[in-house]
C-alpha cells in the first residue's frame, strides 16, 4: 500500500527549504507519494494523508497559537511528525531550563517575562556573567529573527530590544556571546530516530555592533558546510537526547557550540521545523525516508 506524505511548509518559505528537492527525490524513489502543502491551507484534507511531516513552517513564531491548534486538529487525523507534544515543548525556548536542571551542558540561559522588567533582569543577567558580549533572542523564535548580540558597555538597546519583544507580550531570553563561534562556528548534530546520521558547520550569525537582527525575511543566510563532529560533541548530543522527556522523536537537530573551556554546550534544539541539510551528506534523504517509512510501518 502506497505511502502517503504531506510535506508540510508554509507559504512564505514556497521556494526556500533546500531539503524538499532531495527529500521529494528519496522519498519517490521508495514508493512514496509526497505532496508540498502549506500548513494553513483550509483545503487541505488532512485524513487524505498517512503523515503529515512538519519541513518549513517557518512562519508559525508570529502565529504560534494559530499554529499549536493546527497541530492538535491535524494529529487527530493522521500521524504529524513530529507528535505535537513534542512541538508544543520545542517551540519555546523555556526547553533550555529543563534540560540545564536535567544535567545537559546548556549555553547559560536566562529568561525574562512579560511584566518584568528588562533593565533590571539585564543588569541582574551582567552581574552574574562577565562575558563582554551577550545575546537578547525572544524565547518563541526561529532563523535568528529578532535576534541581537549586544556589548555589555552598552546595555540601553539591549534594554530597548528586550521591552519591546515584552510589550509584544513575548518571553525574551538572554545569553552570554560565546565568542568561539566567531572562529569554529556552531556544530548542528542530526539524528533521525535516535541515529546519528550527518553534521554539518554554521558559520556566526550574529555580525558585532549591528543596530537590528540580520534576518532577511524568515531566517537569517547562513554559510554551510560538512562537518565531522568531535567525540565529545557527539556525547552532549545523546545527553540531550537521553534527557528529552518524551520519546526520541523522529528527526533532531542538535545545534552546539564551544564554550570558553573548549567544552560542548547545547545552544539550540530544533525538533519541530529545523532544516536537515541532506545535500552535506550522501544518501542522508534516503537515511531518513527510511526512518520515516521504519517508523509509520513498523509502529
Amino acid at each position: 500500500m502506497t505511502l502517503r506524505v504531506a510535506l508540510v511548509t508554509a507559504r512564505e518559505a514556497r521556494g526556500l527549504d533546500e531539503d524538499l528537492p532531495p527529500l521529494e527525490s528519496a522519498m519517490g524513489a521508495a514508493g512514496v507519494e509526497t505532496r508540498v502543502v502549506d500548513w494553513d491551507d483550509p483545503a487541505v484534507e488532512w485524513q487524505a494523508f498517512d503523515v503529515a511531516l512538519l519541513r518549513s513552517t517557518w512562519d508559525y513564531t508570529d502565529r504560534l497559537r494559530d499554529f499549536l491548534a493546527w497541530v492538535e486538529s491535524a494529529a487527530s487525523v493522521t500521524t504529524l511528525l513530529n507528535p505535537p507534544s513534542v512541538v508544543r515543548w520545542n517551540t519555546d525556548k523555556h526547553y533550555l531550563a529543563q534540560l540545564g536542571r536535567a544535567g545537559v551542558p546548556v549555553v547559560p540561559s536566562s529568561f525574562i517575562e512579560p511584566g518584568e522588567s528588562a533593565q533590571q533582569a539585564l543588569t541582574a543577567f551582567l552581574a552574574r556573567h562577565d562575558a563582554p558580549e551577550f545575546v537578547v533572542k525572544p524565547s518563541v523564535g526561529a532563523g535568528s529573527r529578532d535576534t541581537q548580540r549586544h556589548s555589555r558597555a552598552l546595555i540601553a538597546p539591549a534594554a530597548a530590544q528586550a521591552e519591546r519583544l515584552l510589550s509584544a507580550g513575548r518571553s525574551v531570553l538572554l545569553q552570554p556571546y560565546l565568542d568561539s563561534v566567531d572562529q569554529e562556528g556552531e556544530t548542528a548534530l542530526i539524528y533521525f530516530a535516535g541515529r546519528f546520521s550527518h553534521a554539518i558547520r554554521k558559520g556566526a550569525l550574529l555580525p558585532r555592533g549591528a543596530t537590528a537582527s540580520p534576518a532577511i525575511g524568515l531566517f537569517v543566510p547562513e554559510k554551510i558546510t560538512a562537518r565531522t563532529p568531535g567525540a565529545d560533541e557527539l556525547g552532549v548530543a545523546d545527553r540531550v537526547l537521553g534527557a528529552l522527556p518524551f520519546p526520541v522523536p523522529l528527526y533532531a537537530r542538535v545545534d552546539v557550540i564551544r564554550d570558553a573551556t573548549g567544552s560542548p554546550v547545547l545552544l539550540e534544539l530544533e525538533l519541530t521545523e529545523p532544516s536537515l541539510f541532506f545535500a552535506h551528506s550522501p544518501a542522508a534523504a534516503e537515511r531518513f525516508t527510511a526512518a520515516l517509512v521504519q517508523r509509520i510501518r513498523g509502529g
